[in-house]
This record gives C-alpha cells, sequence and structure tokens, in this order.
C-alpha cells in the first residue's frame, strides 16, 4: 500500500480493495500513521464527475507541511 500511496496521487478506498485486495484500507493507513507517514485522508465522491454521489474515503501520502496540498485534480 505505501508503493501505491508514494506516487503522489490521491488513491480511494474503492482502488484500494478492487485493486490492491485490501479489505480495510482504513485499518492499515492507521497502521502506516503510526509509523510515523504522513498520510491524509478526505471524505469526497466516490464518482468525481458526480458530486452527489456517495462519498468514499480518497488517501494521500504527502511531505511535512504539506497537508493543505491536498488536490482532487491531481488524481484525474
Amino acid at each position: 500500500m505505501l508503493d501505491l500511496l508514494s506516487d503522489g496521487k490521491l488513491h480511494s478506498t474503492l482502488e484500494m480493495r478492487n485493486e490492491m485486495f485490501i479489505m480495510s484500507p482504513a485499518s492499515r493507513i492507521l497502521e502506516l500513521k503510526a509509523e510515523g507517514h504522513n498520510i491524509i485522508t478526505e471524505d469526497l465522491p466516490a464518482n468525481p464527475n458526480n458530486p452527489d454521489s456517495a462519498k468514499i474515503a480518497w488517501y494521500k501520502l504527502v511531505g511535512k507541511g504539506q497537508e493543505k496540498l491536498f488536490e482532487v485534480s491531481r488524481r484525474y
């Protein structure tokens, strides 16, 4: 999961479940945070083309002080 997050893009809970077969991404994210990795989480629409779609967790690994740089546009 850390390799996936290291690419600088946003990754969703659904992506991690479907492509990496991680059934509880949130638990793994908490473990990585406990290890000191700076991962930010944001609840955003599952479908970026439909802002009314259900919200899911999106994750991004960022450097120190970059917490405010969470940009949805970097994923799409």
